[in-house]
């Protein structure tokens, strides 16, 4: 069975990435592409590297008729999603690529996103989109808010250690190197080539950073009682990718067996040998998350460093991953494609 999908924001980076990863994808078929600024042109003029697709031409959403269509990915700006999702037909089915449902707490969402939460009976409803932690969820979800993608890296390298108690939960420092796609397509000054090429940023440092909403929410529900992080953002002028160096005490040899345990069955988790280090390259255009762990030189301190695509893994990959279980779709559908390289 083919199923109709619509992509909501299809001219910004993770809407391009949907296209190109659905674009083999056995089971699905884009039938409705939006975009605001850019609505009646076609894909190939707004991205030319997908003008060998028969694809349609972008519209405006309230021009879209979603009668026909089983899935909708909204690749939108936070705060303009939860507006346009509230219009949409209740029974379709749906994944958000933005921060307005990832939340359970509308205080929390006011807190870290500076405007209250105007859709508060759907943010009760959605289902956090960390795949290999809320698969049954999911399943059974008609709305799934995917994570932001630096929470994500952290995520996969923390949760199993939290949830089998192995490395004090007081200590945890993430180091954290991301790609400039992930600030999105909108021009900005700080991300001109001249001002952001051959050198390396701090960004929302000092507990700043919005994805800090979600290592609390999340690492503080797995242990039981509040678990604050600290974490350290830096932009590194490379298009895609994230790098977490994650700080932790405990046994460096337990830590190593248990993500290897926890993730032994994950298609796309994959641990690497004790005192292997991961590289952004290795899982460049992909689904897969690279994890390794090494000993530090201090006796009872350990070093794991997680990698992903923020585009892939950490944005469009996941929702389709989502996808592809709320659609009853074999989980890894479409996403098996090897990473680039060079």
């Amino acid at each position: 069975m083919t199923h109709r999908i619509a992509i909501l924001g299809a001219s910004g980076y993770t809407g391009a990435e949907l296209v190109r990863l659905i674009a083999t994808h056995p089971d699905m078929k884009i039938v409705a592409l939006s975009a605001d600024r850019k609505a009646g042109m076609a894909m190939a003029e707004v991205f030319p590297f997908l003008r060998h697709l028969d694809l349609p031409r972008l519209q405006k959403i309230d021009e879209i008729d979603f009668s026909g269509i089983d899935l909708c990915f909204c690749a939108l700006p936070h705060a303009t999603t939860q507006v346009v999702v509230s219009a949409l037909p209740r029974d379709l089915k749906i994944v958000d690529l933005s921060a307005d449902f990832r939340l359970r707490d509308p205080a929390e969402y006011e807190k870290w996103y500076g405007q209250p939460h105007t859709a508060t009976d759907l943010q009760k409803e959605a289902v956090y989109g960390l795949t290999e932690f809320y698969r049954d969820d999911i399943r059974d979800a008609r709305l799934v808010a995917g994570t932001g993608c630096n929470a994500a890296t952290g995520q996969y390298a923390l949760r199993p250690l939290i949830s089998a108690g192995v490395i004090d939960l007081d200590n945890i420092l993430i180091d954290l190197k991301a790609g400039v796609s992930g600030a999105g397509r909108s021009l900005k000054e700080n991300l001109l080539h001249a001002e952001l090429s051959g050198g390396t940023h701090t960004y929302s440092m000092g507990g700043k950073h919005r994805h800090l909403g979600e290592f609390d929410q999340e690492f503080s529900k797995l242990a039981g009682r509040p678990v604050h992080i600290q974490f350290s953002p830096h932009l590194l002028p490379m298009n895609r990718g994230i790098l977490a160096t994650t700080y932790v005490q405990g046994d460096a040899r337990v830590i190593h067996q248990t993500l290897t345990d926890a993730y032994a069955t994950e298609p796309f988790l994959q641990v690497l040998p004790f005192g292997a280090l991961p590289s952004t390259r290795d899982i460049a255009g992909s689904n897969y998350c690279h994890i390794g762990v090494i000993a530090d030189r201090i006796a009872g301190r350990a070093v794991v460093v997680a990698v992903l695509d923020n585009l892939t893994k950490g944005s469009s990959g996941q929702a389709i991953q989502n996808a592809n279980l709320m659609l009853g779709i074999e989980e890894t559908a479409g996403l098996t494609l090897a990473p680039m390289f060079p």
